[in-house]
């Protein structure tokens, strides 16, 4: 430790000792201290949990200024022609995106989309910025990893939110340019629970910089950063309470190693790394906002950011629509093309409505955050969660029309002269997205807890396991008071009434549905929350249930809506837009009504209760017969402890 460190190492260890012991009450306490509890604004999907289905909040359809949009589709044009020169084969195959691609995007400005004129950037609107997210990852997903890493969740999000204007200056005009940055919070140990976050960041003696100790994984865009925020944990110091901080950080810092470049089943051109920090010295002013307030900044950084990953989901489905009709009308089996039969027929159907769907659902969150009217804190993870896992289910199935062809590389598909289609690669890419900037479990939970809010507030100690009996009883006085009025308001609503929502034509059915749905949503959750109580928050697939329906409603809003405003625009590809609506919707009531079924009729306590003899060893024998090539190759997780990196850095920043 250096002679300037207010903490001696002793205690800098016990303070590390607690946080990796630290209790499931303590990892829940961190981060709902973090969570944005207020509802200044409304929210049109938290509206779906309770109850009520607000459709003036988006209809008619958000737009964009014209003016805004012109300037997005000039840049779009110069993004394509980028886009066209990028050998995405070579990338996949070098493992690594050439140096040239990376100017070529940085001289038109895509690295500064969303950075504001004012300090280099484009400027660009979220959907804008989604639509050139579309077109990089069509060219190779790694290129979509890279520029929303970047802008999404690296140094211009946080610093654009919460950064002081000598901050903004500093860093968003280089960022604006094409200084990669990466945004570094998960450690070997430490994945979505951050009371056990071990990196530490000492203040100095005369309080002019913090000393950061630790080490990171899988920080995309680490490898080759000019610019990192690092989140880590502050010990109290001086009457300050400390806590889990941000901070902007040079990637060329003294003490910052680089120890390894990660690699994965797909996005093979992505830059992910393991970073060690020892002794690295940040000057005080590259702290973003107070001690303490650095889990919040990156949890409102992710709100933002996970737009970008509907995004490339959305192309996706847009590229695995165009091969699916191209090869089934081409290739023939028993005298007809395969798209004529319907077991190929029903995937083609699913792929396009479900395309569709991903396309409204990023469109209405898109312009619901560049409106700023509405909070979108659960729109955005509706749309990372619920584009995850549809945009797999889409490439899985593409590769089944394509059949031996699907499983082929394009590469091997070349070299016997037939055309590279790589839906085996699509497949690849697409999976990590259910687990980038959170895994569908985790976001499941996150949405769950902003869906039950209103029940836990009302509830108070009842929703509380260790509240006293004389406590529960006062809150169960006041939760009645809520209920009463709340529960009347779920009994009848517009979709009782066969005329609503006429003006949407044949979608009407569906809105209704939506309506009807929602307020049998909210019934269920309240059942929920009266058998289980504080122990609702423990019955995660329950919870998982209940979000997968409002995510999937919430879908289904949007794809109307957006069909009503494309039918004001344009006769031929409105009818068009309501064909497609109609299709996405009728499989998505398929999901719901069997979503609704499985949450009281299910083998969850079955499953428990075997989940449970497994870990327990009872199976084991269950297990023999086997090799397991993994054995003795190492820990599940490496262990890591402060000090100099024994390693040479292998980090190459982009010149």
């Amino acid at each position: 430790m250096s002679s300037d460190v207010r903490e001696n190492p002793s205690t800098e260890q016990a303070d590390r000792t607690r946080r990796v012991d630290a209790t499931e009450r303590e990892s829940r306490a961190v981060v709902e201290a973090a969570r944005e509890k207020g509802w200044e604004r409304p929210s049109f999907a938290r509206g779906l949990y309770l109850g009520r289905f607000d459709l003036d909040l988006v209809h008619p359809h958000p737009r964009a200024d014209p003016a805004d949009d012109a300037r997005g589709d000039e840049f779009l044009t110069r993004m394509r022609e980028v886009c066209d020169h990028i050998d995405g084969s070579r990338i996949e195959r070098e493992a690594q995106i050439p140096d040239e691609d990376v100017k070529a995007l940085a001289d038109v400005g895509a690295f500064g989309m969303k950075i504001p004129r004012e300090y280099g950037g484009l400027g660009l609107t979220t959907s804008s910025y989604g639509k050139a997210l579309m077109l990089a990852s069509s060219a190779h997903p790694s290129l979509g990893a890279l520029l929303s890493a970047h802008q999404s969740i690296g140094v211009p999000e946080p610093v654009k939110l919460v950064g002081t204007s000598e901050q903004k200056e500093t860093f968003l005009p280089r960022c604006a340019a094409g200084a990669i940055s990466a945004f570094l919070l998960t450690e070997p140990d430490v994945g979505s629970d951050p009371a056990r976050l071990a990196t530490t960041a000492i203040p100095t003696a005369d309080g002019t910089a913090y000393l950061l100790d630790g080490v990171k994984l899988w920080t995309t865009n680490g490898v080759v950063a000019d610019l990192l925020v690092v989140i880590a944990r502050v010990p109290a110091h001086d009457g300050h309470k400390g806590g889990i901080t941000a901070f902007v950080v040079e990637g060329s810092s003294q003490g910052i190693t680089v120890e390894r470049r990660n690699s994965f089943m797909g996005l093979k051109g992505i830059e992910n790394g393991l970073t060690r920090f020892h002794q690295v010295r940040v000057p005080a002013e590259n702290r973003l906002g107070n001690e303490g307030d650095g889990l919040k900044i990156a949890l409102t950084t992710l709100n933002a950011g996970r737009l970008a990953i509907p995004a490339m989901c959305a192309a996706a489905g847009k590229w695995a629509l165009k091969i699916a009709r191209e090869w089934s009308s081409e290739r023939v089996q028993w005298g007809r093309p395969i798209g004529e039969h319907d077991a190929v027929a029903e995937k083609i159907a699913f792929i396009a409505a479900t395309t569709y769907g991903l396309e409204s659902v990023l469109e209405l969150s898109a312009q619901l955050a560049d409106a700023g009217s509405k909070d979108i804190r659960i729109e955005a993870a509706i749309a990372k969660l619920w584009a995850s896992e549809m945009a797999w289910k889409i490439a899985d199935e593409l590769v089944q029309i394509r059949g031996g062809r699907g499983y082929e590389t394009a590469e091997s598909l070349r070299a016997r002269g037939e055309r590279a289609v790589p839906a085996e690669q699509v497949l690849r890419d697409l999976r990590i997205n259910r687990i980038f900037e959170g895994s569908s479990e985790i976001m499941r939970l996150l949405i769950a807890r902003e869906a039950v809010d209103a029940h836990l507030k009302a509830a108070g100690a009842l929703a509380d396991k260790d509240a006293t009996l004389q406590d529960k009883a006062r809150a169960a006085v006041g939760a009645s008071g809520f209920y009463a009025k709340w529960l009347p308001h779920l009994v009848a609503g517009r979709g009782s009434a066969p005329m609503s929502y006429a003006e949407f034509g044949p979608l009407a059915e569906h809105l209704r549905f939506v309506e009807r749905s929602s307020r049998k949503l909210a019934r269920h959750t309240f059942y929920g929350m009266s058998r289980w109580q504080a122990r609702l928050e423990y019955r995660q697939v329950f919870l998982g249930r209940v979000v997968d329906i409002g995510a999937e409603l919430f879908a289904m809003t949007a794809s109307c809506s957006r069909a009503e405003m494309l039918r004001v625009d344009d006769d031929v590809r409105g009818r068009h837009a309501y064909q497609l609506a109609d299709a996405f919707c009728d499989q998505s009531r398929l999901r719901v009504e069997t979503l609704f079924a499985a949450l009281w009729t299910n083998t969850d306590a079955t499953d428990s209760r075997l989940a449970r003899s497994v870990l327990a060893g009872d199976y084991t024998w269950l297990e023999e017969g086997v090799l397991d090539p993994s054995e003795g190759t190492g820990p599940w997780i490496a262990a890591w402890s402060p000090g100099p990196s024994e390693v040479e850095s292998v980090w190459r920043p982009r010149r």
